[in-house]
């Protein structure tokens, strides 16, 4: 348990503000940060990158059948998200009926409860996406 806590903590940054790096060879922009570039192998060690959290759906599917600390949520939209910035990330929707989701649809950042876990009943927050308030901006 205090291990994940632990991690849960040093990932804070990629959970609350979708933080990531930018190739300073080949200018990709890169979420998760990366030690080597995914597009030119080069060493990507720089100063973080602040992703703007919009984007669209490029893909998506309803989970039915969660794995464990996920079965309280079930059924819930999982996408993959094309970010503005170029990246694709997976994450689950929020905010959105299943059945109104579709590929295309302008999405932003938001933080929300993921799961409870423990005995204790830690909950562990992250991000996921909804369907974007303002389309313009």
């Amino acid at each position: 348990m205090t291990t994940e806590i632990a991690r849960h903590w040093r990932l804070n940054s990629q959970r609350y503000q979708l933080v990531g790096e930018v190739c300073p060879k080949c200018g990709v922009k890169m979420f998760p940060p990366r030690d080597v570039c995914l597009e030119c192998a080069d060493d990507t060690r720089q100063p973080d990158y602040q992703f703007s959290g919009r984007g669209e759906v490029y893909s998506f599917t309803t989970v039915h059948n969660a794995p464990e600390g996920y079965q309280e949520s079930t059924p819930y939209t999982v996408a993959l998200v094309k970010l503005e910035e170029g990246p694709l990330i997976t994450a689950q929707l929020t905010d959105v009926a299943n059945s109104e989701v579709e590929i295309g649809m302008p999405v932003e950042m938001v933080t929300r409860k993921l799961r409870t876990q423990g005995e204790e009943g830690v909950i562990i927050y992250g991000y996921k996406f909804r369907p974007r308030l303002s389309v313009a901006g």
